[in-house]
């Protein structure tokens, strides 16, 4: 992969600043009147401003997927064909998971046939975490691209290039997401159903024709 190390340098930084400053919209500051599709659509885009042009301008959010939300039951549908609060709130949350889950465990997450005030409850607690997980991923990164961002104290593991980035924040994610699917799995269990607890993680050795 051929990469221009200051190019990646600049749009780290600036991403950097601009995340340091975003935050989702108060329960309060979304629109409660009745909007329609088209509306809506401007609006999650304009909320959801952090993500990559690339990903909101290529099927984002469209009508077609809103209506699929609806008839999947992740969200409710719309009151004489307008979006509310509630609506909105569900789409911010909805939006800003599906890049790293599934709409199943997203459901788990903010579930159907809840009260206003619950989704209230939810998306207030869910705005907390984005912001929390903003700020750690900006150190992260900081971190992570150290050596490409010249700072006198990176990690000997930080990536050396921009193609060990990719491939370190890619595993990241990866293995953030599986930890993610795993926790919400466990929703209920206790320690009869739970299975091994024990520390010991050992694995038989396999000899490389996979046989024992």
């Amino acid at each position: 992969m051929d990469f221009d190390k200051k190019v990646i340098a600049a749009k780290l930084r600036r991403w950097e600043k601009y995340l340091e400053e975003y935050r989702l919209p108060e329960w309060d500051q979304i629109p409660d009147l009745g909007l329609y599709m088209e509306q809506v659509i401007v609006l999650l885009k304009d909320y959801l401003d952090y993500m990559p042009p690339e990903i909101k301008d290529d099927q984002f959010l469209t009508a077609a997927t809103i209506n699929n939300y609806v008839r999947m039951k992740i969200m409710p549908g719309p009151v004489k064909k307008r979006y509310y609060r509630v609506h909105i709130a569900y789409l911010l949350i909805i939006c800003s998971l599906k890049q790293g889950m599934s709409l199943a465990l997203i459901q788990k997450i903010i579930p159907m046939n809840i009260s206003k005030d619950q989704v209230r409850d939810i998306y207030e607690q869910f705005c907390q975490q984005h912001s929390k997980a903003g700020d750690l991923f900006r150190r992260e990164i900081r971190q992570m691209a150290g050596k490409i961002l010249d700072h006198p104290d990176a990690p000997e593991w930080a990536a050396q290039d921009p193609s060990e980035l990719i491939i370190l924040t890619a595993m990241t994610g990866t293995f953030a997401r599986l930890l993610t699917e795993k926790l919400l799995l466990m929703e209920g269990l206790d320690e009869s159903h739970a299975g091994d607890l024990s520390l010991d993680v050992s694995r038989p050795h396999r000899s490389s024709t996979g046989k024992d």
